[in-house]
């Protein structure tokens, strides 16, 4: 898993974040601005916001007005499905599911979609790991 990681990270930089809160202290904020630093093309996904860490925010995943490569969901595993689904009609690469997020039933009707599907990772200590630095 930690080479496909890698290969997740290396080739994919446009990365749609559900979940992404405006508030600097949470881990969602932290990630997508560590994400932004390292280059990667990071687009908020909140209903509730207009605009974050400078870029436009869309309240769904279908409102994005270009391709999103990868799905980094900071959301409760009882959400997971409708969003999966909104990733497969998007056309995401990825759909990845932060530290602590499980939904295996989703994890499945992606990887026969066919789509690259993490689970249960952080995608900021992943991007660390495979850049060989320590966090």
């Amino acid at each position: 898993m930690g080479d496909q990681i890698c290969r997740v990270l290396h080739q994919y930089r446009t990365v749609a974040v559900v979940g992404l809160s405006p508030k600097p202290e949470r881990d969602s904020h932290r990630v997508a601005r560590f994400l932004k630093e390292r280059g990667y093309r990071v687009i908020p996904v909140n209903p509730g916001q207009r605009e974050i860490l400078g870029e436009t925010c869309y309240p769904s995943l279908s409102e994005i007005p270009e391709p999103v490569e990868i799905v980094d969901v900071f959301r409760r595993a009882e959400v997971i499905p409708p969003i999966a689904e909104e990733a497969m009609r998007i056309g995401a690469k990825v759909f990845w599911m932060q530290l602590g997020i499980r939904h295996e039933e989703a994890a499945e009707k992606l990887r026969r979609h066919p789509m690259t599907v993490i689970v249960d990772r952080c995608i900021k200590i992943e991007q660390m790991r495979c850049a060989g630095e320590s966090r």
